[in-house]
């Protein structure tokens, strides 16, 4: 995976960790944490610095109470405080138990140990993790709950180096934008491996690079590594422009980039890195992005889904009720629920997948559907070969003619033998960019998509995110990235238990409004 990488990561940056698929971007995570050890080389820690790691495993607290989790986040302040009350507590306490116990105070104490449980207490609350639940056990959570009580155990007690592995999962959006905004002001190293764009975007000062077993390291966050080095292949692939006309190209994007980046919200003196940066950081990638391409075989009308009074509820859980929606063409909607099983069962009932409990829903006569499902499995229980998989979905001969079929493979990246792998021993990834594949196929004019960055790495939800900004027809999609809500949708829209919540306007100003919140705190209380 690794040939003689030599990198360093310094304090007060953050460093994004990329690759595609299999580069290796965990692994190399775990070398540094620690839990697996490199075949050769070493990986050291400036003495007296402390290592803090988001852990995978939500179950190895399963026995603790929560705040006790989030403590042990710093095992040594742990350890110490379990010594102290262990002498507390003895029956028979000496005086020699007093000058220890005395001894171990002025240690705890100077490693604030005093103030630890309300630390974590406001940690955890500021995660949303309410009082009440501070002295539960971690098996008697749900697993978003687990998720927050692990991220506070990871960032309890300012650790030098915070690692952190796709720490946005499972986290909702306030959530995320809490994270953001404590990292993008953190003072010590963090090193982390994230799917989500508009998070790297928010805390990375740099982006290090996996890459043919190597790791390059580059200044600036994602958008400024995606972006330069697209126009570095570009430039390279424009043989005959003079290398001044290039180097002017190269200066005027830098300078466009830093500009930007000092404009947003979430600029901080961490963000001064990318003043610093220079032409031999942009390099080009070797990185492989699908083609992702959505055509309209006919341009639908102006009336394109009817909505009424719909409701639904599963095993006794009300989902959503009186549900009044007027779809109509242009519509690029990202529909959004505290509760995810909603937004599913709301696109299972409007493709005839499932039974609403009450009201109706009508489709306009000139439309047509495609639909990206969240869940998969269902559509890969054969040993097809992909090609013959992606011809049980053709409609006519033409579609089913092997060149075709295979041309449409192509651009999610199965190109010749690899459009012969049996369907059935494709990872996560490789089903969803099949499914994609069908889509493309049906040149539908409205698209369905239920979560469409699961499984997928930053080249394909890239390439992904690029194909609906660009579509002419109309889409409704739920997402948790951030970056994909943003830049495609023009109206949200929000199913609750108490109706609907529907606004034109941007994910951002959607998150942002103060009549928003307002409402939705209404619409889901109790």
């Amino acid at each position: 995976m690794f040939d003689e990488v030599n990198t360093v990561f310094t304090q007060g940056n953050c460093y994004g960790i990329i690759g595609a698929n299999g580069a290796g971007k965990s692994t190399f995570l775990k070398i540094l944490s620690g839990e697996i050890e490199p075949t050769s080389g070493a990986v050291s820690l400036e003495k007296g610095k402390r290592m803090s790691v988001l852990s995978q495993n939500h179950f190895a607290y399963d026995e603790h109470p929560v705040l006790e989790t989030v403590l042990m986040g710093n095992q040594e302040l742990f350890n110490l405080k379990k010594e102290l009350d262990a002498i507390y507590a003895k029956p028979d306490f000496s005086e020699e138990d007093g000058v220890k116990a005395g001894e171990l105070g002025v240690v705890f104490e100077e490693m604030g140990g005093w103030s630890a449980e309300s630390e974590a207490a406001n940690l955890l609350s500021s995660l949303g993790i309410n009082e009440e639940m501070h002295y539960q056990i971690m098996k008697d959570l749900d697993g978003k709950a687990k998720v927050r009580v692990l991220l506070a155990q990871a960032l309890f007690g300012n650790p030098d180096v915070l690692i952190m592995d796709e720490p946005t999962n499972d986290l909702d959006f306030e959530t995320i934008s809490w994270l953001e905004n404590f990292l993008a002001n953190y003072d010590n190293t963090v090193i982390v491996v994230s799917h989500d764009r508009h998070f790297l975007d928010a805390v990375c000062t740099h982006i290090s690079d996996i890459d043919y077993g190597k790791i390059n390291q580059y200044s600036g966050n994602y958008s400024f590594w995606y972006e330069s080095s697209q126009l570095a292949a570009k430039q390279r692939a424009q043989q005959n422009k003079k290398a001044e006309e290039k180097k002017k190209e190269l200066e005027e994007f830098i300078r466009r980039f830093s500009a930007n980046v000092a404009k947003s919200k979430q600029a901080t003196s961490r963000k001064k890195m990318i003043d610093k940066l220079n032409i031999e950081d942009i390099k080009p990638s070797s990185r492989r992005y699908p083609a992702i391409i959505f055509e309209q075989e006919r341009e639908a009308g102006d009336q394109i889904l009817q909505v009424e009074n719909l409701s639904k509820s599963i095993e006794g859980e009300l989902l959503f009720n009186d549900i009044d929606i007027n779809l109509t063409k242009g519509d690029k909607v990202v529909l959004l629920s505290k509760n995810s099983r909603a937004m599913t069962a709301f696109y299972q009932i409007i493709t005839g997948n499932d039974q609403a409990d009450s009201g109706d829903y009508k489709w306009g006569v000139t439309t047509t559907q495609a639909y990206l499902p969240v869940e998969n499995a269902e559509f890969f229980n054969n040993d097809l070969t992909l090609v013959d998989w992606l011809r049980q979905y053709a409609q006519t001969e033409e579609e089913k003619e092997e060149v075709n079929l295979r041309g449409f493979l192509g651009k999610m990246i199965f190109s010749g033998d690899e459009a012969l792998k049996k369907s059935n021993v494709l990872s996560g990834g490789e089903k969803v960019r099949c499914m994609l594949s069908r889509m493309m196929m049906k040149r539908a004019n409205v698209l369905l998509i239920d979560e469409p960055t699961n499984h997928l790495d930053l080249e394909s939800i890239q390439a992904f995110n690029n194909a609906l900004k660009n579509y002419k027809g109309t889409v409704i999609f739920s997402t948790h990235d951030h970056e994909f809500a943003q830049t495609v949708a023009n109206r949200i829209i929000e199913i609750t238990p108490k109706g609907v919540i529907d606004k034109y306007m941007t994910f951002d100003e959607y998150l942002d409004s103060k009549d928003v919140k307002a409402l939705r705190d209404k619409m889901y209380q109790g």
